[in-house]
């Protein structure tokens, strides 16, 4: 059964945030509210089962009855119509946070305040679900998260249960065990009722794991763990964390006790001694609680095994008794032991896999994925790299397996390596992460010759750390051909000059025909290789003089009025007459030559000189 990306008509589906035993949840949008939301979905492999569907409506009606700051608030359940049925949802209160698990795995041990603090709030959270009859029964770091602000909330209350629930209401048999192993209450774990003193147990152990970053419990199987809970005495928390008070010890430690009525009484109760503590005032817990034992009492609710109590009348009969109590303590563990082993199951290989596709996978294993991502050179962005723990291992059914997904190869900020020499530029590249280098040569000014002058992609780019960087390295001025640029604005000279290369360019101004302020030429002139960062020198027309005409053949009024007409206002001066022998009969009294020559330029108030036949 798909989960639709739309529910009714009203929530859009996005990301998905995580995954739990029995559902999955996103990220959403309230169409009708313009809101963000969290909305659970249960599995689709199990939205046929009436058991699993009782049991998600129930989570609905228990935590929507919880209108507290410090649980997660439901705003609305549903059921969405897809092509094999219905499938329920929960819409919740989005919260951006991390939560303590998470927290934990980061940071280790957490500072004693902050951890104090935390669990305060919680005990409020507990508090008010408890006033309200409501037990959790799987208090645990995942289902608690600190928002960025430091808000506490409680989540998932997937398994609580009423305290006056019927029988019919409890879904679960009388000797089943509910909630996670680490965090069993002794009572959970032989499958008796539970009240609100299970929570302040479960919340005994969080608060140990934070001040010490280590679990209380911890071993091979659910059964070994369950089996500490019931029967072995936690390690005081200043003893796995130097530095920790024996205040704190006897707060844990009264929280941790085997029964129930040598606990906290009370969420509130609990939440009292962690204030005295967390102002420097000594907790109402005795620093030296005395020996707390796993006898079983009269009063204790079902359980999954009775035991009689018998009055030791004699050495021999307390014997028996000691061995009844051991015989007995083994058919208990040995059962849990065989249905922990049925439930076990391997995980199974998703490397490689879309995360659609490997969340299918562990989901149809039983398994409750929760993904985390992490960069990969090798692995394609969107596929996973590995699972937590690993591919092959043992784990019980309902287990949280982690999906690390890749993001593809790292991504790094290219550093500056201008002006550095190659090899101190590649050696700072690396540095960065960056191993694919490649050496390209740069025209560049006189001064950058072997010198780095800039980098393919350019420095401050987050670039990929697999990707290959161009380092840039400067060769020298490059020769280029001065273009022709005559009889353009300066501006215009200017803007061919520099895209053709040339970095340093003059003005200067000079004699020309050329109307002014055009360019009536250069130096280097056009067409002359020049080295790039060379000058290159415009001259610009002064606009002042006129294109020399032939005056040759005309008599001397001639030639002036023509002159004249030109706008010529200097000087016509004679010079020797040519011998008629040279210049021929009929040119006498007529130029025979003039300078300037025909066609050069002249100075308007420049002066000419003509020579005459004689």
């Amino acid at each position: 059964m798909t989960v639709p990306q739309q529910l009714t008509d009203r929530y859009q589906l996005g990301e998905i945030l995580g995954f739990g035993g029995m559902s999955e949840v996103h990220r959403a949008r309230d169409l009708r509210l313009h809101r963000d939301v969290a909305i659970k979905i249960l599995r689709a492999d199990l939205a046929r089962d009436p058991n699993f569907s009782q049991r998600f409506r129930r989570e609905a009606k228990h935590t929507a009855a919880l209108n507290h700051p410090s649980i997660v608030a439901v705003y609305d359940t549903g059921e969405a119509q897809t092509p094999n049925g219905k499938l329920p949802f929960l819409v919740m209160e989005y919260v951006d946070g991390i939560t303590v698990g998470k927290l934990i795995q980061r940071q280790g041990a957490l500072p004693p305040q902050h951890a104090l603090a935390v669990i305060a709030d919680v005990c409020t959270a507990l508090e008010f679900s408890h006033s309200r009859g409501i037990v959790h029964r799987d208090i645990k770091p995942a289902n608690i998260m600190i928002t960025p602000a430091g808000t506490v909330k409680v989540m998932d209350f997937g398994i609580a249960r009423a305290m006056n629930a019927t029988t019919g209401d409890r879904l679960t048999a009388t000797s089943a065990v509910v909630g996670t192993a680490q965090y069993f209450s002794p009572e959970q774990a032989r499958g008796q009722e539970v009240d609100a003193r299970t929570d302040v147990y479960s919340l005994g152990c969080v608060l140990y794991e934070m001040l010490t970053g280590q679990a209380l419990f911890t071993g091979d199987t659910p059964l070994s763990v369950a089996y500490q809970h019931v029967r072995e005495q936690p390690v005081p928390p200043s003893q796995r964390r130097a530095g920790l008070s024996p205040d704190i010890d006897a707060v844990v430690l009264k929280a941790l006790a085997k029964k129930p009525e040598k606990r906290y009484q009370s969420a509130a109760e609990m939440r009292a001694d962690l204030l005295r503590v967390s102002r420097g005032n000594a907790p109402a817990a005795s620093a030296t609680p005395a020996q707390d034992t796993d006898e079983v009492s009269d009063t204790d609710g079902p359980r999954t095994l009775q035991m009689p109590v018998q009055s030791a009348r004699t050495g021999s009969r307390r014997w028996l008794i000691a061995g009844a109590v051991a015989a007995v303590a083994l058919l208990v563990f040995a059962g849990v032991f065989v249905v922990g082993v049925m439930n076990r199951v391997q995980v199974p290989d998703v490397h490689g896999l879309t995360q659609q596709e490997a969340l299918s996978r562990l989901q149809e294993q039983g398994l409750s994925p929760q993904l985390e991502t992490r960069p990969d050179g090798s692995v394609e962005a969107g596929r996973v790299i590995d699972t937590d723990p690993a591919t092959g291992a043992a784990v019980s059914s309902g287990s949280e397996i982690t999906v690390n997904m890749s993001t593809g190869p790292e991504q790094r900020r290219v550093p500056d390596v201008s002006r550095l020499a190659y090899s101190e530029a590649v050696q700072t590249l690396r540095d960065a992460g960056f191993e694919n280098v490649r050496r390209q040569p740069q025209a560049s000014p006189a001064a950058e010759l072997d010198r780095v002058v800039g980098t393919i992609p350019a420095a401050q780019q987050d670039v990929a750390t697999s990707n290959e960087i161009v380092i840039l390295v400067g060769s020298g001025p490059s020769a280029r051909e001065v273009p022709d640029v005559t009889g353009q604005s300066v501006q215009q000279a200017t803007q061919n000059l520099d895209t053709s290369g040339f970095t340093t360019i003059l003005q200067a101004d000079a004699d020309s025909v050329l109307p002014a302020g055009q360019v009536a030429g250069t130096d280097p002139p056009a067409g002359a290789s020049v080295a790039s960062d060379a000058p290159v020198t415009l001259k610009v027309s002064r606009g002042n003089q006129i294109t020399m005409p032939d005056l040759r053949g005309l008599f001397y009024a001639d030639a002036v009025a023509q002159l004249q007409a030109l706008g010529f206002t200097g000087p016509l001066l004679k010079g020797p007459d040519i011998p008629e022998a040279v210049a021929g009969r009929d040119q006498r009294a007529r130029v025979v030559q003039q300078d300037p020559a025909p066609g050069t330029g002249v100075n308007r108030d420049g002066t000419i000189t003509v020579n005459y036949g004689s």
